[in-house]
């Protein structure tokens, strides 16, 4: 079974692991998190959670209110939206279905404030394998977007085209 629980600074050595891991490294090239600072900090704004199976850590997610964050990485945006990272650290998780039950329980997080209207990912132009998967999800293409160095695609998942799972 999936479980997701708030990460904790206990969590910076797997993260830091995971960062390494060829397969992370390529779906987010360049893009490195300071684990102590952001583990350390607490922000209304954001939950960083690890996807648990069974006890043991597999994965990353982090959802955060796009239009409160600080960097403004998402420039100006409607209020009520939020924007989720995700990421499988093992490689022995992978192609296993895992991402699909995380993202369906970061999503129910999400939606579980009715004020939320929809919820944001911004996966590389050239991930091909993730635009399927959050297509699969109900995510629509917004547009194309470079943020920072990276070029990306936004995808939305409106509140009305959302379908909770059991």
């Amino acid at each position: 079974m999936i479980a997701l629980r708030p990460a904790v600074p206990a969590d910076r050595p797997l993260l830091e692991r995971w960062d390494r891991e060829p397969h992370v490294v390529a779906g987010v090239p360049g893009d490195r998190w300071d684990w102590e600072t952001e583990l350390a900090r607490r922000s209304p704004w954001q939950e960083m959670l690890i996807a648990e199976l069974d006890g043991r850590p597999i994965g990353f997610v982090q959802i955060i209110d796009p239009g409160r964050e600080e960097t403004h990485y998402w420039g100006d945006v409607p209020e009520n939206l939020r924007a989720i990272d995700i990421w499988i650290g093992e490689p022995d998780a992978l192609a296993k279905g895992h991402g699909t039950k995380m993202m369906h329980l970061a999503l129910a997080r999400c939606f579980a404030d009715p004020t939320v209207t929809a919820v944001l990912l911004d996966p590389l132009a050239s991930n091909v394998r993730a635009h399927r998967f959050y297509r699969r999800l109900g995510f629509e293409l917004v547009e194309r977007r470079r943020f920072a160095d990276s070029d990306c695609f936004v995808f939305r998942l409106d509140r009305r085209a959302y379908r909770p799972t059991e």
